[in-house]
C-alpha cells in the first residue's frame, strides 16, 4: 500500500514511477555497489533497531538511541585515534567496548529516572537526546578537534581502528546479524531476558513472581543504550573513519522504524533493516537517474511505517471501545 501510494505522489509530479522503483531495484540491491552499500547501512539499521527493541520488549520506549549512538561514536573515535600501538583484534573491541559504555551510561541515567523517580523515559530520553547532542558538539568543537579544519570533527582513527570487509562487503552486517541471534537467544533462553519480558508484559505480576522491577527497568535501558553505542561505533569504525557530529544523524530515529516494523522481534528485524537499508542507497541514485525528489523515500518509509503499526492501533482503539460501553441499566 505504501509503495502503491507513493507511486500516485510520483505519477503527480510528472515522472514515471517504473522507473523511480526500477532505479531503487537496480541501485539498492542487485548492483554490486549499490548491495554493498545496502548492506552496510542494513546493519547499522539493525543494530539501532535492536536497541529499541530491547527497550521495547522490556516495556520501554526508548526514543533517546539517537544520543546514545552519538556518544558511543565519540568515544569510539577517541579511543580509536588516541590509543597507539595496539593490533587490530585489540584495538576495535576496546573501542566498541568503550563506546558501549557511554551509550549504557546515557540510557542507564533514563532508566534510573523511571526506577527511582517515575520519570517516562520518552520524556526523558528526548531530553536527553538534545542535553547529548550539545555535549558532544561542545566537546568535538573545543577538546577533540583536529587542527587546522575548518570543519568541526576529530582526527581520523587509525587503520588498528578500522573494520576490514570481507570479500568487498561490508562486516558490521556480520556482526549486526550475529548480535540480532544473540538477542533472540537471550529473550528464549536466559533468566534475564525472561526477567525483562515479563516486566514488559506485566510488571505487577513480574513483582509478585519476585522479580525486582526497579532493576529490570534500569537493566533494560542500559542495555538498549549500550547496542546503540556499541552502533555508533560501528558506524564510525566502518563507515566514516572519525567523527562529525552531523554524519549520524537519523540513525537512532531510523532504529525505532525498523524496530516497530519488525514488531521488536530480532529476527525480523534483519529483513525490514535490509529493506530500507536499499532504499537509503538508492535515495541519491532516485534523483539523478529519475528525476524524483529524494524525499520520496522519507515518504515512503512514514508511510510502511503508518501501515504497519496500523494494527496496533486498531487493537488499541477496539480495547478502548470496550472499555467505554455502557450497560442497560445502573449499576447492571
Amino acid at each position: 500500500m505504501a509503495l502503491g501510494i507513493g507511486a500516485i505522489l510520483i505519477a503527480a509530479q510528472g515522472h514515471s514511477p517504473l522507473k523511480a522503483y526500477h532505479v531503487l531495484i537496480i541501485k539498492g540491491f542487485q548492483s554490486t555497489v549499490g548491495l554493498q552499500s545496502t548492506l552496510s547501512k542494513a546493519g547499522i539499521l539493525i543494530m539501532a533497531g535492536l536497541a529499541i527493541t530491547v527497550g521495547l520488549r522490556a516495556g520501554l520506549f526508548n526514543i533517546g538511541a539517537q544520543g546514545q549512538v552519538l556518544s558511543g561514536a565519540l568515544a569510539f573515535s577517541y579511543v580509536g585515534y588516541r590509543i597507539h600501538g595496539l593490533p587490530i583484534w585489540i584495538h576495535i573491541p576496546l573501542a566498541l567496548i568503550v563506546g558501549a559504555i557511554f551509550g549504557a551510561l546515557v540510557g542507564g541515567f533514563a532508566g534510573y529516572l523511571k526506577a527511582s523517580r517515575g520519570v517516562h523515559e520518552v520524556i526523558s530520553t528526548i531530553m536527553l537526546n538534545s542535553i547529548a547532542a550539545a555535549i558532544v558538539d561542545y566537546l568535538t568543537q573545543n577538546q577533540f578537534k583536529l587542527k587546522n579544519q575548518p570543519n568541526t570533527r576529530t582526527a581520523d582513527i587509525l587503520g588498528s581502528a578500522k573494520l576490514p570487509h570481507i570479500f568487498g562487503y561490508p562486516t558490521g552486517f556480520l556482526i549486526a546479524v550475529l548480535l540480532a541471534i544473540f538477542i533472540n537467544w537471550l529473550f528464549k533462553r536466559t533468566t534475564t531476558g525472561f526477567e525483562l519480558e515479563s516486566v514488559g508484559r506485566n510488571r505487577a505480576a513480574a513483582w509478585y513472581a519476585g522479580i525486582s522491577v526497579k532493576r529490570t527497568i534500569i537493566l533494560g535501558m542500559v542495555f538498549s543504550g549500550a547496542i546503540a553505542g556499541f552502533t555508533g561505533g560501528i558506524f564510525t569504525s566502518e563507515t566514516t573513519g572519525y567523527f562529525v557530529p552531523a554524519f549520524y544523524s537519523g540513525i537512532g530515529f531510523d532504529g525505532i522504524t525498523v524496530a516497530l516494523l519488525g514488531r521488536a522481534n530480532p529476527l525480523a528485524i534483519i529483513p525490514g533493516a535490509i529493506f530500507i537499508g536499499g532504499m537509503r542507497s538508492a535515495q541519491s541514485a532516485i534523483q539523478f537517474e529519475a528525476g524524483v525528489a529524494p524525499d520520496i523515500i522519507n515518504l515512503l518509509l512514514a508511510l510502511v511505517l503508518f501501515f504497519a503499526t496500523a494494527p496496533f492501533l486498531a487493537k488499541l482503539i477496539k480495547s478502548e471501545s470496550k472499555t467505554l460501553t455502557t450497560t442497560s441499566g445502573w449499576g447492571s
